[in-house]
């Protein structure tokens, strides 16, 4: 995967500012996907950052990029833990919680809907977004809200920037390591 693909699409988490993103990125075959994952890996390796490959198909893998500490974070919240609790997580480890995540992927049709609690979002918009279908929403930017409309929206617009900087950055020649926040 190009380092543009992965600047432009996980800015916010390269930052520090979010949990994590997930994307699609082009692959010959899974044996490519598997090299480049190790690669990232090492290089963002003192940066507390982890990319994981969700799922594989049709020369395609859904990226996971996230930081364990903030995923952690997370997962103390309680809400979250009632979430997770609901849709059969443990809550109690996050590398747990991301291998039953895998898990959910392989096993389920549709995409699982907890899967906005790995990325960050507040939990009362994925409680929102599971109990209403993806329907009756307040707004939508990177997620559907359901809850605090105007801090969601001032949530967008700092991912947004961000992005923007990061993108202005890495066309100037700032290489992704230099661009990625330890944390």
């Amino acid at each position: 995967m190009s380092e543009e693909l992965m600047v432009r699409n996980c800015a916010p988490t390269l930052a520090g500012i979010k949990t994590g993103n997930m994307f699609l990125a082009p692959y010959a075959d899974e044996a490519e996907m598997i090299s480049d994952i190790r690669s990232w890996n090492r290089r963002f390796a003192d940066k507390g950052l982890r990319v994981l490959p969700m799922r594989y198909r049709e020369n395609k893998a859904l990226i996971y990029v996230y930081r364990p500490k903030c995923l952690a974070c997370d997962l103390k919240n309680e809400s979250v833990c009632r979430l997770l609790n609901r849709c059969g997580y443990l809550a109690e480890s996050p590398d747990r919680c991301v291998v039953h995540l895998l898990k959910r992927m392989k096993e389920c049709g549709e995409f699982p809907h907890e899967v906005g609690l790995f990325l960050g979002y507040p939990p009362e918009d994925v409680y929102g977004f599971i109990e209403n279908n993806a329907k009756k929403c307040k707004c939508v930017g990177y997620w559907k809200v359901y809850g605090d409309e105007e801090k969601a929206k001032k949530t967008f617009a700092k991912y947004k920037k961000c992005t923007d900087i990061y993108s202005y950055l890495y066309a100037c020649g700032q290489s992704v390591e230099r661009l990625a926040v330890a944390g």
